[in-house]
């Protein structure tokens, strides 16, 4: 059951203010709570509780302005309005005519009021006088009328009729149910046996015509904008409704149905049957006009009384149409992009230009491929995409596909229909690419994928469309695709285990994102930023920020967070040597290597192995990565043996001894902190002795 509402009567006189309180009380109280505020008794002072409705004799405090300084702000407010029982007009009637009658009550204004009232409801055989308080004494008057004020009667008078409290009018009832909602308590017998007895204006008739008037408009209104048919038919049957989209669906024409029977009209509509058990009525298929139609058809209840009936009419490829919107609008929810470029921490060379590129790159259609190593961020730079697209209002869903069996990656990515397995839900089940329609769709790890599903992905890739799982619809689908790699997909392209074809297509706009070792001093502002977001408190002392410098992170950003967070559960202030987590220790840093061999004064390394190595020295200072044709145009500037096999096979074995980190395409091959370290050793020692002391 709702709350009950809260009503606030405030008059001047506490007596009246209770008369008030009990008219209301009649219609109302079983719904609304009604307090009486006097400004007599100074219970009307101060700034009164909120309510839903505040109702004001007109002389509780003088003027509307000084009752607004009493009530709270955006108060709702309307003014008491009194009339007379008709069966005291009566009694009035009956008064000699001619007979000078005071009106008594307690405010002059009050009683010319009252007296104009009567005079309107023709009581204007007798002469009135106003009389209240301090008024001059009329001689010879011998009849005075009150309304409950005879304590201002003057003494002498013979005859003294006394119509207590005058009735708060139907009007005012209607107006505070329509103020707070309650229009229903208007149809009710208490409300009709109280405006049979309050004397009435043709006012309150004319706002219940004018509120009829406006809800057969808002009907009307209501009926347009729904998306199924309704007709409408009355307790006798006779169709009184039908909107334009009923008149679609069954070829008729509302202006000829008006008023006809419905078993005429609407024979395949079971109206009368509703009419007659009152119950709703299940939804039933029926065939009109070659069309599939869902009915359902409603009673209408009032007072207990059955008053009429409505249709509700459907088109069954309408009602799976909005039903896989609504279920795809559910799905929909929590797939959004959560970052944008300003979220990427960093400011070295090498993550500025990716940023850039891919912003660009995010303003085409063109699928964009990210190929990066683990770690690296391709996620974050997957939702930044999509951020700074004109998809960026659209859904973003993500998943890594190499984290799926194939049979079911197939179902998650293209749906499937109900039964189309052991298992599968109720219904069926929109896929991923559905549910990121006019969206973005990541696909991490794509070099995951079988080469069956390669042939489906590529198939929506350039149709546009779907089919789910057991079933046998197609789907079209607007996604834009962002994939990411890691640097093995060429790889799989060369030995066939990756389509070619497919391969071209995710990979119109590619884009490298560097690794955390070409990233620079970016390696500290993404401790601080980590440790800010983690809640710590910790500083890097000197070793651990050269360890950082010279650490190979194959973890990349990933492995970082991890020694970020291990940091603060070691509860230094200062983070040294000795409060590196073990995994470091196990990850390759060339800071970790024991003391090199004695150095041989004589010893000079040599040849192509050494040469290229320098090469790649000079580009790591540089920062800059050095692809395998500067090699060879250097080494034959130089004068240095060098073919393209031994330039490859070289980089081949220095990559295999954790030496240089050799990307595809035009990546280059960059020198790793154990191959600098390789280096400036070797313009010490002989470089035989050294290659045995990195293969210890």
């Amino acid at each position: 059951m709702p709350p009950k509402k809260k009503i606030s009567v405030i008059a001047l006189d506490p007596r009246a203010g209770e008369s008030y309180k009990s008219d209301i009380a009649e219609l109302f109280a079983d719904v609304a709570d009604i307090s009486v505020f006097s400004t007599l008794d100074g219970s009307a002072a101060g700034t009164l509780d909120r309510a839903d409705l505040f109702v004001a004799s007109t002389d509780a405090y003088g003027s509307p302005e000084e009752l607004m300084r009493h009530i709270p702000i955006d108060s709702q407010t309307m003014a008491v309005e009194v009339s007379f029982r008709w069966s005291e007009l009566r009694r009035l009637k009956e008064l000699p005519a001619g007979s000078q009658v005071l009106f008594v009550n307690m405010t002059q204004t009050m009683a010319r009021e009252a007296i104009a009232q009567l005079e309107q409801f023709g009581i204007t055989h007798v002469h009135w006088i106003p009389f209240y308080p301090d008024a001059p004494e009329i001689p010879g008057v011998q009849i005075a009328v009150t309304p409950d004020e005879r304590r201002y009667v003057p003494s002498g008078i013979e005859t003294v009729i006394d119509l207590g409290q005058r009735k708060c009018t139907s009007g005012m009832m209607i107006e505070i149910a329509l103020r707070l909602g309650l229009e229903s308590l208007l149809e009710g017998a208490a409300f009709q046996e109280y405006a049979r007895e309050v004397a009435t204006s043709n006012y309150s008739f004319d706002r219940m015509f004018a509120r009829s008037i406006r809800l057969e408009s808002q009907f009307h209104i209501l009926m347009e904008s729904l998306e199924d048919g309704v007709v409408g038919v009355n307790e006798k049957g006779e169709v009184f409704a039908c909107s334009r989209r009923a008149e679609e669906m069954t070829c008729v024409s509302a202006s000829l149905v008006q008023g006809r029977r419905c078993q005429e009209v609407f024979p395949y509509i079971p109206f009368t049957q509703c009419l007659q058990s009152r119950q709703t009525l299940p939804v039933k298929a029926i065939k009109v006009n070659g069309v599939n139609l869902s009915v359902e058809v409603v009673p209408v209840i009032r007072q207990n009384a059955c008053i009429g009936a409505f249709a509700l009419l459907q088109r069954f490829n309408d009602v799976e149409a909005r039903q896989s919107e609504l279920r795809n609008q559910l799905f929909h929810k929590g797939h959004y992009a959560k970052y944008s470029f300003a979220d990427v921490v960093g400011q070295s060379r090498a993550i500025g230009k990716t940023k850039e590129t891919l912003a660009r790159m995010a303003r085409s259609e063109s699928p964009v491929l990210l190929i990066g190593e683990t770690g690296t961020g391709k996620e974050l730079f997957a939702h930044a995409v999509h951020q700074a697209s004109r998809r960026a209002k659209g859904p973003f869903v993500a998943i890594n596909v190499a984290a799926f069996p194939e049979n079911l990656l197939e179902s998650e990515l293209f749906g499937y229909e109900e039964g189309a397995f052991t298992g599968a839900k109720k219904g069926g089940r929109p896929g991923l690419f559905e549910l990121a329609h006019r969206g973005t769709l990541f696909l991490d790890e794509v070099e995951g994928m079988s080469p069956a599903l390669q042939i489906k992905l590529l198939r929506a890739l350039q149709e546009r469309e779907v089919m789910r799982v057991g079933g046998n619809q197609i789907i079209h689908v607007d996604v834009r695709i962002v994939a990411a790699t890691n640097e093995a997909l060429e790889q799989k392209v060369r030995d066939g285990s990756f389509r070619r074809d497919l391969y071209y297509r995710l990979s119109t706009l590619p884009a490298l994102i560097p690794p955390l070792t070409a990233r620079g001093d970016d390696v500290f502002l993404l401790t601080e930023h980590f440790r800010q977001e983690l809640g710590g408190s910790f500083r890097l002392t000197e070793p651990v920020r050269e360890f950082f410098r010279r650490h190979a992170w194959p973890g990349n950003i990933r492995e970082l967070r991890n020694a970020v967070e291990y940091f603060i559960y070691t509860g230094h202030e200062d983070i040294g040597m000795e409060d590196l987590p073990p995994t470091l220790f196990l990850s390759g840093s060339s800071s970790l290597r024991p003391s090199a061999p004695p150095v041989s004064e004589t010893a000079k390394p040599s040849g192509p192995f050494h040469f290229i190595l320098t090469l790649l020295y000079e580009a790591s200072e540089a920062g800059i990565p050095m692809g395998r044709e500067s090699l060879l145009r250097q080494a034959r500037a130089a004068h240095v043996p060098l073919s393209q096999r031994d330039a490859r096979d070289i980089l081949a074995d220095m990559a295999a001894r954790g030496l240089v980190r050799v990307s595809r395409g035009r990546g280059g091959s960059r020198l790793t902190p154990k191959g600098r370290e390789l280096w400036e050793h070797s313009q010490q020692i002989n470089l035989v002795d050294q290659l045995n002391y990195f293969n210890q």
